[in-house]
């Protein structure tokens, strides 16, 4: 990804359905609306490549039931080189959006007849990510002591290579003959 692909993205503002047709309607009135967007940036550390998929918008006597499946990349970073990259991500959606806004539900539809997506689908975009991501199952990492990215190619460190067991013995030895 290149710095000039990361600027271009969506703005969050486009998650903001208005749903006051829906309130309009009786309970159990539904609409389903596909989502087919480039890549959006929902805040300032979740970004998705694109978002594709269905959601259906329920109208219940507690307010709008949005439920869904959507399909993303979420840009995070591998945890052995640090490179970033998009990782493929399945959302499954169901929540309630309260009406009027109550404090045991964290989403409500505004004033307004607007539910904004982008905090439910940030939130549920960090939970999908694995703790450790990998740009791929063979990733090298990089070189611990010059820190050459070893998917790239080789560094030219050189590695004397000693068991971990006794490292504590080679400090040891290292100490005693600075003593002399």
């Amino acid at each position: 990804m290149t710095k000039s692909e990361a600027q271009h993205f969506v703005h969050a503002r486009v998650l903001r359905i208005n749903v006051g047709f829906l309130l309009a309607q009786g309970v159990g009135y539904y609409r389903v609306a596909e989502i087919d967007l480039p890549r959006v940036r929902l805040a300032e550390d979740v970004t998705l490549d694109f978002l594709r998929g269905d959601l259906r918008l329920s109208r219940n006597s507690r307010g709008i039931l949005v439920q869904g499946h959507l399909e993303t990349h979420v840009l995070t970073e591998c945890v052995r080189c640090l490179t970033p990259f998009y990782y493929p991500v399945h959302l499954l959606l169901e929540e309630l959006f309260s009406i009027p806004p109550h404090d045991d539900t964290p989403y409500a539809v505004d004033e307004a007849g607007n539910l904004d997506l982008a905090p439910l689908l940030r939130e549920e975009a960090i939970l999908a990510l694995p703790m450790s991501a990998l740009c791929r199952p063979d990733c090298a990492g990089l070189c611990p002591q010059c820190g050459q990215n070893l998917n790239e190619g080789h560094c030219h460190c050189q590695t004397e290579e000693i068991d971990p067991r006794f490292a504590i013995l080679a400090q040891l030895h290292l100490e005693d003959r600075s003593e002399e």
